[in-house]
């Protein structure tokens, strides 16, 4: 253990940067540098018995990137670097973008080094662009870098055996799923709505090779709620994670399931957002402190993602408020038979 392990045992890290603000785009656009400020608030709103540890954000080196990234890709974003445009349809080039992903992904990992060192009992990544989406050799859905599969293979590279990424952004993670599919020292833990952007993430995509079963999709259709999400924890993605045994648990942190968000068709509400937390960080073998840290994804209603952001920080804290959160709807038969072909696919390789 180092010298200054558990230096903070009690504190929130916290990284973020005026550099994610640069991140605009000249036309109105979802990924907008206002989701930034109402994540602050949600920081700021949150009652918490945690110190606040600000953690400085730094740029990724092309070494760091290049563990996840093609070397092509990252020449074509140094060419890209001061100048405006479109990688696709939906994500947008700044001036400044390129650099507000290098400190992005240089912030995430950050915040993984704290937690690796036991300087903090959590951390929270307040990145812009996201992350998810961006693919070893391009970027897509408003991601240019990979910035929570950038931030798992730095803690590969510093010696954790094993990462765990939970997703619950409402898109499926595909960049995040492509770099670790035959990975087994990386569990990556999906749920999203499906059919829907970007296309994959189906029940049997599990993994290849060595990594088979080391991939989880959850995918559900429209309309899933708080009851449908914390079944999926509670019956999949918790045992899973508990199995595992991760050193780290990453979570790309997207609230655009939130039944507010305009992106999207799902109805979780900021108490979901709680007992999703409670329950993930209750699944860790040997304890959440220094070990789980959430790392901004998607969220493109203001209200929700303040909101949502502050219920999941809440529900980090060490003497949270008495009494479980009231939770919202019910489970479909059509949600409970998504869940069961989900176990299905998952049972030959976990103890469920």
């Amino acid at each position: 253990m180092k010298a200054n392990a558990l230096e903070q045992p009690s504190a929130l890290a916290i990284v973020d940067d005026p550099m994610f603000s640069e991140h605009r785009s000249s036309e109105p656009h979802p990924e907008r540098p206002e989701r930034l400020e109402a994540a602050r608030a949600g920081l700021h709103d949150a009652k918490l018995n945690l110190q606040r540890q600000p953690l400085d954000a730094r740029d990724a080196t092309e070494d760091e990137l290049s563990r996840v990234h093609d070397a092509a890709y990252l020449e074509a974003l140094e060419r890209a670097c001061g100048r405006s445009g479109w990688l696709d349809g939906d994500t947008y080039l700044a001036p400044r973008s390129v650099d507000a992903a290098r400190r992005a992904a240089g912030g995430a990992l950050a915040m993984a080094e704290a937690l690796l060192d036991q300087r903090a009992r959590h951390g929270l990544a307040l990145l812009r662009p996201p992350g998810h989406h961006a693919r070893p050799g391009t970027g897509m859905g408003f991601c240019l870098l990979n910035n929570v599969a950038v931030a798992a293979a730095h803690a590969r590279a510093r010696g954790a055996e094993r990462v765990a990424i939970v997703d619950w952004d409402v898109h499926h993670g595909n960049g995040t799923q492509e770099m670790f599919y035959d990975d087994p020292s990386v569990l990556y833990v999906s749920l999203h709505q499906f059919p829907f952007y970007p296309g994959t993430g189906a029940a049997d995509e599990i993994g290849s090779g060595e990594g088979a079963g080391y991939t989880l999709n959850i995918p559900l259709s429209a309309g899933a709620g708080d009851a449908v999400y914390v079944a999926a924890f509670e019956r999949l993605v918790c045992p899973i994670v508990a199995e595992f045994d991760p050193d780290l648990v990453l979570v790309s942190a997207g609230f655009d399931a939130h039944h507010r968000d305009p992106l999207a068709g799902m109805s979780v509400t900021e108490a979901g957002y709680a007992a999703m937390t409670q329950r993930l960080a209750a699944s860790i073998p040997r304890g959440a402190a220094a070990r789980l840290g959430f790392l901004l994804e998607g969220g493109y209603d203001l209200t929700g993602l303040r909101g949502a952001l502050r219920a999941a920080l809440e529900a980090l804290d060490p003497t949270p408020p008495e009494g479980p959160p009231e939770l919202s709807g019910d489970i479909s038969p059509r949600h409970e038979a998504e869940l069961a072909r989900a176990k299905a696919a998952q049972s030959p390789y976990w103890k469920l």
